[in-house]
């Protein structure tokens, strides 16, 4: 291709008004900020920028030939639609040039409103697939943020097969988490990191240990901030970039002082204009280098551009650390003065209230149905030393469950290039299986699963339903029931419930993970970690413990991705008789023993039988017994907060 000035586009944060006014005097092409609500940075009440800057901004930047992008890139919940209708209409108005978005009802609402704005996903919708691409495209989306965790090979890949316009985090601040899937913040805080409110458990001290002797694992490894990722430059990287297909180069730092910005900003413009200049020629200015070096505020990587992470990626020492915004807690048990108080969800029930288990191996699967479960969601992630369901243990567990119980397979919750063309055989495979459904993690399998199969589609957790604008959105779509997320309250749990169009899962117990990653910690965190030379270490179970003395199970599946578990397992067993209405009512099983499996699934089959009867739920000796046969302690997640924390 040949380069011009039109083939980049450099594009800056602002968080006040000299920022701002930095970013375009140092030669960004395009800025992004948003509002005081409705975006991932509502921490600093000094930042963000009020309506009528919010015009002002868009005339200033336009009168200077530089585009405009607001951010509206949270999850929003039931309490915030109106003011999102509004907010919706008001942009509509001082026409920005793009609209970044995260929750599927900004999708729903700008085409049900005629907001004519482009739209492009923010990095929080975790788009990393070609499907997703193609469902996207039919809202109105003409730019994506690519997930960090795709290496530039593949992002050039899918950048050919999709036409889409690709925007890149090239600079600054990085989460260690797959964006859009941790959700430790608002679990524990009532501050979610998908709300704009991250208090960064990413940067706490960790210990890791063996999980079964709590032995203490690295004592002679690189230091206690185990998922600490420096901050990414790529600075030395531009022609990658550039031949890759990237258009939009993205810094962070939305927080940052003016000063910050307008040096990160020229510096950028002039290394990628210089490139455009003579391509052939060029090679990277040093002078450069070294006024980001200097000035960095963590040390510097390039994550997964090139290839999977290592531990020098990682800030294991934490002294380059900014600032904290927490420190570990011990998680909640059952502080339940805000649920007690809470009414009870007003929707009627159905005659039987259906109960689903979700496991890991045959055998437990046999226990879910022989103690009553409506629903078996089997597949997906398998958990390292288990290994992955084969076409035959899918057809026994059919076999076994007809007549009992429906038989739901489940899928991945990250689907890249890998695991979709593993998925397409898959679907071609099962489609003339005797299963009840599929259940999907993202918009690219649930296009996979409709597209080569008939069944009945659902959605897991990971689709991160918020509201019931988003719950109708994935109706549009054809899906027929979905997880509500884990960061909901009851009180919000309880409007989504009452007003959505599709019917509602809640997961109401088991052992569920705060965080979704891509690295590989235990091989960062342990100097002599080698699993080619032993791939037992990938067998082993691992976790973590934080300074306040939690532990946190680390799973390792069948991809190589570390799931990163709470310290409690979540137990609404004491609670069932306020959640009237719920379509399917959940056990997350697929850390438990076959015996575990079938003792909670009667527990909770029985409760759920005697409330279809108008009888009391609860059981103390019951109760007891699960309490005493978990593997983990117990408590009741978000549902001990009167909110997540909102936008407005």
């Amino acid at each position: 291709m040949i380069l011009t000035r039109k083939s980049v586009e450099l594009l800056a944060p602002a968080g006040t008004w000299d920022a701002l006014e930095a970013a375009v005097e140092a030669g960004a092409d395009a800025v992004y900020l948003g509002g005081k609500h409705f975006n991932m940075r509502m921490h600093e009440g000094d930042f963000n920028f009020d309506d009528a800057m919010l015009k002002r901004a868009i005339e200033y930047t336009h009168s200077h030939g530089v585009r405009l992008y607001i951010t509206l890139n949270n999850l929003i919940s039931d309490e915030e639609l109106p003011a999102l209708r509004d907010y919706l209409l008001y942009l509509k108005e001082i026409r920005p040039d793009a609209i970044l978005v995260q929750d599927f009802a900004v999708l729903r609402l700008v085409r049900e409103l005629g907001v004519d704005i482009p739209l492009h996903t923010s990095v929080m919708m975790n788009t990393h697939n070609a499907q997703a691409i193609e469902k996207l495209k039919e809202y109105g989306i003409t730019r994506i943020v690519v997930g960090r965790e795709m290496t530039l090979s593949e992002l050039s890949l899918f950048r050919e097969r999709t036409g889409i316009e690709v925007e890149y985090f090239m600079h600054g601040d990085m989460c260690f988490s797959e964006s859009g899937q941790c959700i430790h913040s608002g679990v524990v805080f009532s501050q979610s990191g998908n709300r704009g409110r991250c208090l960064k458990p990413c940067r706490w001290a960790y210990t890791l240990i063996d999980e079964q002797t709590g032995e203490q694992l690295d004592a002679d490894g690189p230091g206690a901030y185990k998922l600490a990722l420096k901050d990414m430059c790529m600075y030395r990287a531009i022609p990658q970039l550039i031949q890759a297909g990237v258009f939009s180069f993205k810094i962070e730092g939305r927080m940052r002082p003016a000063g910050f910005i307008r040096r990160i900003v020229s510096t950028y413009r002039k290394a990628i204009d210089a490139y455009i200049a003579d391509p052939n020629g060029y090679q990277t200015d040093e002078t450069g280098w070294q006024s980001l070096y200097e000035n960095r505020a963590r040390d510097f990587t390039t994550t997964f551009a090139f290839g999977p992470t290592s531990k020098d990626d990682i800030g294991f020492t934490g002294e380059r650390e900014p600032r904290f915004f927490s420190e570990a807690v011990v998680e909640a048990g059952f502080q339940d003065d805000v649920l007690k108080q809470e009414r009870d969800i007003n929707k009627e029930n159905a005659p039987h209230r259906m109960l689903a288990v979700r496991v890991s191996t045959l055998d437990a699967a046999k226990a879910a149905v022989d103690n009553g479960a409506d629903t078996i969601y089997v597949g997906g992630e398998a958990f390292r030393p288990l290994r992955p369901w084969t076409l035959a243990d899918y057809d026994e567990i059919i076999r076994y469950a007809a007549d009992k119980t429906r038989v739901v397979i489940n899928t991945p919750r990250t689907t890249m290039r890998r695991e979709c063309g593993e998925l397409e055989q898959f679907m071609s495979a099962i489609k003339n299986k005797n299963v009840a459904g599929i259940m999907v993690s993202n918009l690219g399998a649930l296009k996979l699963a409709q597209a080569l199969t008939d069944l009945p589609v659902q959605a897991d957790h990971s689709f991160n339903l918020f509201n019931h604008e988003a719950a109708a959105f994935l109706k549009d779509n054809g899906l027929t029931m979905a997880t509500a997320s884990y960061e909901l309250s009851f009180e919000q749990l309880r409007e989504i419930v009452e007003q959505s169009p599709l019917p509602i899962e809640v997961v109401v117990h088991g052992a569920y993970e705060s965080m979704l990653c891509d690295h590989n910690i235990p091989g960062m965190s342990l100097p002599h970690y080698n699993d080619l030379d032993n791939p037992e270490v990938l067998d082993r179970h691992y976790a973590l413990r934080d300074k306040a003395g939690e532990v946190h199970a680390i799973r390792i599946d069948q991809y190589g991705r570390n799931h990163i578990y709470f310290a409690k397992d979540l137990c609404l067993y004491p609670y069932l008789a306020k959640f009237n209405g719920v379509a399917s009512y959940r056990i997350e099983a697929q850390d438990y023993t076959p015996e575990l499996t079938g003792l909670l699934t009667q527990a909770y089959r029985t409760a759920l039988d005697h409330l279809s009867a108008g009888e009391p739920a609860y059981d103390a000796a019951t109760f007891e017994q699960i309490q005493q046969t978990s593997p983990r302690a117990l408590g009741i997640g978000t549902y001990r907060f009167r909110q997540s924390r909102n936008s407005i």
